[in-house]
């Protein structure tokens, strides 16, 4: 993170070779400026990455106290744990929280981080490293501090805080081929703009190549967290003529769950006829019967962290590194050793 300052209305107008005041016409009355002269601001605000800040105490103060976190979705409880705790440690040092969801959709995503900016957002929460080129391009030229949490990657390119999906991944499935599992199924969400699940199922298949006659079925569901979908792809992957699965290995605990149910209404018991895992350790995870064996992931303690590095970069502590938590294997009552 560098210490260059942000552009300005100054700066945009400057490039444009117009006054302040255009600018601001142009930017909340479009109308009253000629195509000419709109046209010369609107390539000056995306050559500079401007976007204006229309909070009155933002401009008084240069400081809104407001940051913002982009989440793929509220629809269950994945993200709860750690977005609650990067709140709180927000609000303990009097910041708001300001919160959208991408629906897994990059641009989106690109949309509300260009109105959470516009709304003064100092810094940014991010989930997964996978998005469109120009939303980094924007970032850094808009010199928007960013942390990229739930994945981490070895590059210096970005701040991350959080853990790495394909060694976790990898880990669970060498508890799973040590149970003698040799016929095993995955059922993933989409991988597109989606680096951890990606990442997860890069890390299982790392693992069971190195087994002899091992084979893998990946079966991907139109959404991440649909449990009825689940419960289909856990049908369709029980009518298979060849190598049926002995376990089923799912992307997070949501999908697992749906399996898990599926099983039931199959009439299937879970592990003695076929064992099922998840990845999260979620709420549910304790609650579902058989209780689910999955992975565990520092949800907290990763939003903790995560606030604190914004706080820091605001704070003017510029030289931030990435923070890599671990996560481990969580054993209960859905998997077993195939007899």
């Amino acid at each position: 993170m560098t210490a260059r300052s942000k552009p300005k209305v100054d700066d945009v107008a400057k490039l444009a070779g117009v006054s302040t005041a255009t600018v601001s016409r142009c930017l909340n009355t479009p109308d009253r400026v000629s195509e000419e002269t709109r046209k010369k601001v609107e390539v000056a605000v995306e050559e500079l990455g401007y976007t204006p800040n229309f909070g009155g105490r933002y401009l008084a103060s240069n400081s809104s106290k407001t940051m913002g976190a982009i989440i793929p979705t509220m629809e269950n409880a994945i993200f709860a744990r750690g977005i609650q705790a990067f709140q709180e440690v927000l609000a303990n040092s009097g910041i708001t929280l300001l919160i959208s969801t991408s629906g897994y959709d990059p641009e989106r995503e690109f949309e509300h981080i260009q109105t959470l900016i516009s709304q003064g957002a100092e810094g940014l929460l991010l989930i997964g490293a996978a998005r469109p080129k120009k939303t980094y391009e924007f970032l850094e030229r808009r010199n928007i501090p960013h942390v990229i949490a739930w994945n981490h990657r070895w590059d210096r390119k970005h701040i991350y805080v959080g853990f790495d999906n394909y060694f976790a991944m990898q880990e669970l499935t060498n508890t799973v081929l040590r149970m003698g599992h040799r016929h095993i199924a995955i059922i993933a969400g989409p991988t597109t703009y989606n680096d951890r699940i990606e990442d997860r199922i890069s890390g299982a298949q790392a693992a069971i190549e190195k087994i002899d006659e091992t084979s893998l079925i990946v079966k991907f569901c139109p959404t991440n967290y649909s449990a009825i979908q689940a419960g289909q792809a856990f049908e369709e992957l029980m009518e298979l003529d060849h190598h049926r699965p002995s376990v089923i290995m799912c992307s997070n605990d949501v999908l697992a769950v749906g399996a898990i149910m599926q099983a039931k209404a199959m009439n299937m018991n879970v592990p003695d006829d076929i064992s099922i895992t998840g990845f999260d350790d979620i709420e549910i995870a304790e609650i579902v019967a058989p209780a689910l064996t999955t992975v565990h992931v520092p949800h907290r303690r990763m939003g903790q962290a995560a606030a604190q590095l914004l706080l820091n970069i605001r704070a003017g502590k510029l030289d931030q590194k990435s923070i890599k938590l671990g996560t481990n294997v969580v054993l209960r009552n859905s998997l077993r050793h195939k007899t």
